[in-house]
């Protein structure tokens, strides 16, 4: 594999955006955690607008990556490509426990703290809200382990979760990847998936705020997207998946998992659901709308002490550029 070179002017600007003693600091905090300018100000004492100069200029020379969520701003070291080896081979040569670098880590933890709090207080008020919509449907256990089923042991080199909520899907199935991207059109949502991303020491995952029909990602660029538990709040179901299917590899699959066609009408009212379920041949005709080969898929039908529970299914797409062997069809389970 070619190894990735910086040209002569680029290596000049990476060099120079971090050899300097305040740029250095940032690049050690934001290869630990993706930060705001105002926590990054609390962590380093120093004025918002030399916080801000010192990010833009590390920005500028390719070390630290910069997204919008609304009016707010997230900053991460270079995850990918010539920047972030440049990153690593820096900091991987410099004693950690120095004593600037551990004063800034301490506050960072601090800051850390902060923001736990803060989406831990968030999710206790809106508790009442995910017990009820977990406790309609099969459990949730039964739910995941079909979800790791039907995605496979295989590495996954990119994974994207579509509306990522709380990030339990990343949770679930980041350590099987490379990298891994959670979207949320909600920013307390996003909060409370940053919680879970960092209690989990996930640093191979990315948070990104976004439209699910004009996705803020790269085309062709995930090998699997998954869409859990969102479709039913959706107006356009079938141009979400369009659009997930637009961002998929050759060959790259589309994981679908939503409630089966139900008749609790309180959920439109209580939870905003806009559909009561879906049935297999509506989303499996959205998939081949969006320019995928349908795969088998799989229904969690309530066991006998779940009568009242919702049926839970899993639909999985598979983009058709190249041929693939034979898939391997999920179970389906009966009641």
């Amino acid at each position: 594999m070619t190894k990735a070179l910086f040209s002569f002017s680029s290596a000049l600007a990476a060099l120079e955006a971090a050899g300097e003693s305040t740029r250095l600091r940032l690049l050690s905090l934001l290869s630990e955690a993706e930060l705001t300018v105002s926590e990054l100000v609390t962590i380093l004492g120093q004025s918002q607008p030399r916080v801000s100069r010192h990010l833009k200029l590390l920005v500028e020379g390719g070390l630290v990556e910069r997204h919008r969520e609304g009016a707010w701003a997230f900053f991460t070291a270079a995850d990918r490509g010539t920047g972030a080896a440049l990153v690593r081979d820096i900091l991987g040569r410099i004693d950690p426990e120095d004593p600037v670098l551990r004063a800034d880590h301490a506050r960072l933890a601090e800051a850390r703290r902060s923001r736990t709090a803060a989406a831990e207080g968030y999710f206790a008020a809106q508790a009442p809200h995910w017990d009820r919509v977990r406790a309609l449907h099969v459990s949730e256990e039964r739910v995941e382990a079909a979800v790791a089923e039907a995605v496979g042991p295989a590495r996954v080199r990119a994974l994207l979760d579509l509306g990522t909520g709380t990030g339990r899907m990343l949770e679930i199935l980041a350590p099987r990847a490379d990298r891994a991207v959670g979207i949320d059109a909600s920013h307390a949502m996003l909060n409370l998936a940053r919680l879970r991303v960092e209690q989990g020491a996930l640093r191979n995952v990315q948070l990104r705020q976004g439209d699910i029909y004009a996705l803020p990602v790269e085309r062709d660029g995930y090998d699997l997207v998954v869409v859990h538990q969102v479709l039913h709040y959706l107006d356009e179901p079938a141009r979400a998946l369009r659009e997930a299917a637009r961002v998929l590899r050759p060959g790259g699959r589309l994981l679908v998992v939503d409630f089966a066609p139900h008749t609790d009408e309180s959920l439109r009212i209580a939870h905003a659901h806009r559909r009561l379920g879906f049935d297999r041949a509506e989303v499996d005709g959205f998939m081949r709308d969006a320019g995928l080969d349908v795969l088998p898929g799989r229904d969690l039908a309530p066991a006998a002490d779940e009568a009242d529970k919702l049926t839970v299914s899993l639909w999985m797409g598979r983009d058709r550029r190249i041929l693939g062997d034979a898939p391997v069809a999920l179970h389906r389970d009966v009641a």
